[in-house]
């Protein structure tokens, strides 16, 4: 037997988007600060806003801000989305991630995708990324429950019939690592994107890439 083709470990990748797969975390973070200002709240820093990345946004403005109401939360997100969903085509893929995400998808193996944007942002986004074709299914936000509730993996799970120990979940950040613990499967962390990477080690990933290259490496010698 050939040693340079080992067995295949995993048999659904899911992947998150925001900070994964697109630059988006300093717009995402930007929007969030001007829409803050916009409502006359105190504006939250970069840190902070991009902290709440990955979350569904209204549970993001809730951890932000935990005293608005019902409707001034509606009121937050709108303005939010006045300032991002106008640019959301300005955010460019990470280099390499085509690629990666081309290669990944000449396997046998199920691609997904696991993201707390809304399906309105996704489709856009896949539209505009030209990336549609590479997955097979996707979850968002206001599908089920946010992460880091397993709802998105676990749906995933069931639309393909891979069990979790054959799971792999890519994320960046402890959202996404937290997400993958609660479903009972493997992740790697990416430090490239919202949250560093010493967060994302404490949550005890199988890895942590610092750029795409790293991940495709990995993904390729582990995989």
């Amino acid at each position: 037997m050939n040693s340079s083709f080992a067995p295949r470990r995993f048999d659904l990748i899911v992947f998150d988007w925001d900070g994964t797969i697109i630059d988006s975390t300093g717009l995402i973070a930007e929007c969030i600060q001007l829409a803050a200002a916009d409502v006359g709240l105190p504006m939250p820093t970069t840190i902070e806003a991009k902290h709440i990345i990955g979350l569904g946004l209204t549970q993001s403005i809730q951890i932000l801000f935990p005293d608005l109401s019902d409707l001034d939360i509606q009121r937050f997100v709108a303005t939010f989305r006045n300032h991002y969903v106008p640019r959301d085509d300005e955010a460019p893929l990470y280099d390499g991630i085509a690629a990666l995400l081309a290669n990944l998808a000449h396997t046998e193996r199920f691609l997904a995708v696991a993201t707390g944007k809304p399906r309105a942002g996704l489709e856009r986004a896949l539209s505009h990324t030209g990336l549609k074709s590479h997955f097979h299914f996707t979850r968002c936000g206001d599908e089920g429950m946010p992460k880091p509730h397993p709802d998105m993996l676990l749906k995933l799970m069931k639309f393909t019939g891979v069990a979790p120990d054959r799971v792999l979940m890519i994320g960046d950040t402890t959202h996404d690592l937290e997400l993958a613990r609660n479903a009972g499967v493997a992740a790697i962390g990416v430090a490239y994107g919202a949250h560093p990477a010493e967060a994302l080690n404490r949550h005890q990933p199988e890895w942590v890439a610092h750029d795409v290259a790293e991940l495709a490496n990995w993904l390729h010698q582990y995989a």
